[in-house]
């Protein structure tokens, strides 16, 4: 029987060794299994004998392969651009650009020359659904007929020689009265005139004089607010009876307007004379004129803008003058 140290597991050879020598060994290890392998490939006639075309990988196609169909792009001076753009605008608008007012033309560019194409969407006639990528309803699963309308609907000749007629037509008219076109600028400015101020800093701008009226509440005698007429202190409607300053009675003799009427005084139409008259809102007001009772029938006026009548004197003044003038 072996003792125990001889059952143990041999030591490698390259913990022995050390530094080029360790590595050279590893290489000839490497190099023998190789040679192994292919000498058991060889006996057994494996694929080394078939031919190499069935293992190979066929590349992947290129862009350029698979878009064959695709236009290729071709290369045109970038003067020849321009001078089409100028020749649309001339028909156009009727304007002439020349070559020194070109932006640099210097070059040549890309051009792709494609197929105009238009969106065309078909309808389901059924449900007015519109189709997808797919001949088949989306929503009721019809397949595409005849029947389903397209969008636009397909033109006729009649109707695209029209329209070539109607595009020459406003070429031609285009053409021989072209717009005119100012070389000025049209649009309103607005003139601020300033000054400055007397004691710096920001100068002074000359705005249209404004009048601020103010309007007192005839019960509390309090202002009201801006755009209310409503009085801040007893909730009082602003009526005909509230002052106002500056005061314009030859203008508003019956109230201005938006005011309720008011219950210190009243302006009436009597219904017998049609006399316009100013009396408190009582039975006992009477008119003027005709002396006859404040009533129903008569009407209360209600508050707006009355023109002045004409002062007498001041037309008798104006009829003398032209009588002299007459004589002369």
């Amino acid at each position: 029987m072996s003792s125990p140290a001889q059952e143990g597991p041999p030591v490698p050879k390259d913990k022995e060794k050390k530094g080029f020598g360790k590595v050279l060994s590893r290489v000839k290890t490497f190099v023998k299994k190789a040679d192994r392998r292919l000498s058991t490939l060889s006996t057994k006639g494996g694929p080394s004998t078939e031919p190499a075309a069935s293992t190979t990988v066929e590349p992947l196609p290129t862009e350029t392969e698979t878009k064959k169909d695709a236009p290729e792009p071709e290369k045109i001076p970038r003067s020849q651009v321009f001078a089409e753009r100028a020749k649309k605008l001339g028909e156009l608008y009727g304007v002439e650009l020349k070559p020194s007012e070109w932006h640099s033309s210097e070059g040549h560019v890309l051009r792709v020359e494609k197929p105009i194409k238009m969106r065309v969407h078909r309808k389901c006639h059924v449900c007015s659904t519109s189709f997808g990528a797919a001949k088949e309803c989306p929503k009721c699963k019809h397949p595409r007929c005849k029947q389903c309308p397209r969008v636009p609907p397909k033109r006729t000749e009649a109707e695209r020689e029209e329209s070539r007629k109607k595009r020459a037509a406003i070429l031609k008219e285009r053409a021989e009265n072209p717009p005119i076109i100012p070389d000025w600028d049209t649009t309103d400015k607005k003139i601020v005139l300033t000054k400055p101020a007397k004691t710096g800093g920001q100068d002074l701008i000359h705005r249209k004089p404004r009048q601020r009226v103010r309007r007192t509440c005839c019960q509390c005698e309090r202002l009201f607010g801006a755009h209310s007429k409503t009085c801040e202190g007893c909730s009082h409607t602003r009526c005909t009876d509230c002052p106002r300053d500056p005061a314009k009675k030859d203008k508003f003799p019956y109230g201005y307007p938006g005011d309720a009427p008011g219950a210190k005084l009243g302006h009436y139409e009597c219904h017998d004379c049609k006399t316009k008259y100013s009396a408190p809102p009582s039975e006992d007001a009477a008119c003027p004129q005709c002396k006859h009772r404040n009533c129903a029938s008569c009407t209360r006026l209600t508050p707006r803008k009355v023109e002045p009548e004409p002062d007498p004197e001041l037309w008798k003044s104006v009829q003398a003058k032209l009588d002299e003038l007459k004589l002369k």
